[in-house]
């Protein structure tokens, strides 16, 4: 066994994934069949619970300046002021920045990335996983404790793992394009026009903006025989407007198909991002999901590769994100109905406006929208932060009047307990950082005098709140407690994180 972990894929996914395995103590290697990083940016935002994300690393102010983002659900509007949190999207960062952000972090990491290498095979042991690949000299193999595929839509991994990846044929098709040289009037989050038909123009950095047209009885297209000229054709059709005279860096097309996964793990092999779930690039969440993917499964799969918790562990990784996948499947099929209909929805969206309109409603759907209402489930207990996200910006007051943020508490990717007892997790010392003090003033519900928060910065027991006890919590998340003599012996032989 040469490796930890072979992550296949080096998109934002696939980089995320191997930063937050090797924060977790593992040896990892991404392969990537591109020879070089591609210059387009499919993705051009990321939801707030992704910013976040990045941020419980330190990682979000390496992309620089971003915009908020309004919200909308199939091109109904949603007031994210009504909420009580902030709900806002992250717009104007390309994924081509995200990506060489993410590639600087995993190099600092010392993540070796093989670019140019595709994927041709695998075969699982009982112990391992050995791919085989074709690289710039030619065939070879790697081997690994662990495989994991973040290698997009058609995904080799998922095809060659024989996971079922089926869904509804999709039924519309939509032209996309980067372009230079255009100064119609934005539309940033779509302009519907008559008979189901949509266009769309968004600025994303450099002078480029993208621009996605949709014409009613527009049908699935091969991204090979689109041009460009067929694209500016439908938008003059639709809108009136010329944009045949702008310099199209970026062509692609897509359809209205949403997919997701049967399996996120098959024995030693995962997938994550858009080898799980595919969408309408128009719904702006496949990184953004994909990306949560990662931060949930890198700190579980160390903790089993360091022999620190069982097994067991890696099979919460479907049970929690699987039915994330399957919500935005869902969501996105409704959104694009709810869109891309005639007149004949026009009642629909009425009533859906309307009830957006309310706090309660406009919350619910900043929530599944935004990603800050994701829940796992952790166990008994009546307090409303067990399972959910806890915001990395609350802080928490030292005893010594010192001010830090959740984000800062998990910026190595370890467990955090806050509470006043001292020595109450003296045998996962290893792995979970104890820290005392008080909550300050936040938004969203007070946390208790007493929280464990996973690595992935979600709540996994409160005191007073839950139903079990600490002990209990650590081990199911953490694995086993270590005496002293174990810890100082494990540390000197675990790698470095």
């Amino acid at each position: 066994m040469t490796r930890d972990v072979i992550v296949v894929g080096a998109g934002p996914v696939g980089l995320m994934m191997a930063g937050e395995l090797r924060l977790a103590g593992a040896d990892v290697v991404v392969y990537e069949k591109l020879p070089e990083p591609p210059r387009e940016s499919r993705g051009a935002s990321f939801t707030r619970r992704t910013a976040e994300c990045f941020e419980q690393r330190g990682l979000l102010g390496r992309l620089g300046a971003t915009e908020r983002a309004d919200s909308h659900f199939g091109g109904v509007p949603i007031d994210l002021t009504l909420a009580d949190e902030d709900h806002f999207a992250r717009r104007g960062i390309s994924q081509f920045r995200t990506e060489r952000m993410l590639e600087d972090w995993t190099a600092e990491l010392g993540v070796p990335l093989r670019r140019g290498h595709e994927l041709t095979a695998f075969r699982e042991t009982p112990d391992g996983v050995t791919v085989s690949f074709d690289g710039p000299d030619g065939p070879g193999e790697d081997s690994a404790a662990y495989l994991v595929g973040c290698d997009g839509g058609r995904s080799t991994v998922r095809r060659l793992a024989g996971i079922d990846f089926s869904g509804p044929e999709p039924t519309r098709g939509f032209y996309t394009a980067d372009v230079t040289g255009l100064r119609t009037r934005r539309r940033r989050i779509g302009e519907d026009l008559p008979g189901g038909s949509m266009v769309m123009a968004m600025d994303l950095e450099n002078g480029v903006t993208r621009v996605v047209v949709h014409e009613r009885g527009m049908a699935p297209k091969d991204r090979d025989a689109l041009t460009y000229t067929e694209l500016a054709d439908a938008w003059q059709r639709l809108t009136g407007e010329s944009i045949h005279h702008a310099d199209c860096r970026w062509l692609s097309c897509f359809s209205d198909a949403s997919r997701v996964a049967a399996e996120y793990r098959r024995g030693r092999v995962f997938l994550a991002g858009d080898a799980t779930h595919v969408q309408p690039p128009a719904m702006a969440q496949g990184l953004s999901v994909g990306v949560q993917d990662a931060v949930n499964l890198g700190w579980k799969l160390g903790l089993v590769l360091r022999g620190l918790a069982p097994a067991g562990l890696l099979d919460t990784y479907h049970a929690e994100r699987h039915p994330v996948g399957r919500q935005l499947a869902r969501n996105a099929r409704a959104a694009i109905e709810l869109r891309l209909t005639g007149e004949e929805m026009d009642p629909v969206r009425a009533v859906l406006g309307e009830l957006v309109a309310e706090k309660d409603a406009a919350g619910y759907m900043a929530e599944m929208l935004s990603g800050l209402g994701v829940r796992y489930e952790v166990g008994a207990g009546e307090h409303p932060l067990l399972g959910r996200r806890l915001a990395p910006e609350r802080e928490l007051v030292r005893p010594d009047g010192a001010r830090v943020r959740v984000a800062e508490l998990l910026r190595a990717a370890r467990g955090v307990l806050v509470t006043g007892r001292e020595g109450a997790a003296e045998g996962w010392a290893d792995r979970v950082d104890v820290v005392a003090g008080a909550w300050a003033e936040g938004p969203g519900p007070v946390p208790p005098e007493s929280v464990l928060i996973r690595p992935d910065g979600y709540v996994a027991w409160a005191a007073p709140g839950s139903g079990g006890e600490l002990s209990g919590a650590l081990d199911r998340w953490f694995g086993p407690a270590r005496t002293r003599a174990e810890t100082a012996a494990a540390t000197s032989a675990d790698p470095p994180g």
